[in-house]
């Protein structure tokens, strides 16, 4: 089974600060994968290497054996940790705004899902809550038919509720041959949608494998693992 995607010495560094430390990753498809650690452990850096936002020091990274370029992006929907929609648009704008701009975007699909939220296409952006924000930007991004979805604390500024709602529209619209990154600190609540996870901290995966296999094999939940684990870890 070829990967979604590989990572092979990935180093990346701000300055004199580094931020990932020779990395090897390597992703399959039809998992989604937890990409868990304390601030500053270098996730976001990460997901952005992956997306083409950012440029590596050493190393290769390559989305379904295509090297990060063109090819790439167009196989990559990406999630950021805060949203670029403008403010004054209406929702059917940032359709609009998609479809043109993606030959993956399925509309119809995105306009099912803000049908089931309750949210309006003629509603302005910026008019919206700040939980309604987040969930049209996720509905956006996962309305793409991409290989990769590489997902910023999805859940991060929204009630306990609608978190249910937000992982269940992850895991139930993405392609079995495609791959979900989802970097968050909120384990207990994705814990239930994960296939494997990666944990970093400054720059290194310290532990990382099948969710269930290391519940069987510790005895513990993927939180209580995580506890553990960092509990060794200066500054955590």
């Amino acid at each position: 089974m070829d990967n979604v995607l590989t990572i092979a010495g990935l180093t990346k560094n701000y300055g004199s600060t580094p931020a990932l430390n020779n990395l090897y990753m390597n992703l399959q498809p039809g998992r989604v994968v937890g990409l868990l650690g304390p601030n500053g452990s270098g996730k976001t850096t990460l997901l952005k290497l992956v997306a083409g936002l950012l440029t590596t020091n050493i190393g290769t990274i390559q989305v379904c054996g295509k090297p990060i370029g063109p090819e790439s992006k167009a196989l990559v929907s990406y999630l950021p940790d805060r949203t670029y929609l403008r403010s004054n648009e209406k929702i059917s704008q940032q359709l609009d705004f998609f479809q043109d701009f993606y030959a993956d975007f399925d509309r119809s699909r995105a306009e099912a899902m803000l049908s089931n939220l309750g949210i309006s296409l003629d509603q302005r952006f910026g008019s919206l809550s700040k939980g309604n924000k987040e969930k049209v930007h996720l509905v956006l991004v996962m309305s793409r038919r991409a290989k990769l979805y590489l997902l910023d604390e999805p859940i991060g500024g929204v009630d306990p509720a609608a978190r249910d709602y937000i992982l269940h529209t992850i895991i139930s619209n993405f392609d079995p041959d495609a791959t979900v990154v989802i970097s968050t600190h909120l384990i207990q609540d994705v814990e239930p949608v994960l296939d494997d996870f990666i944990f970093l901290y400054q720059g290194n995966v310290v532990r990382a494998g099948s969710v269930d296999e290391a519940r069987e094999e510790t005895g513990k939940s993927l939180d209580e693992l995580f506890r553990e684990v960092f509990r060794c870890f200066p500054s955590y």
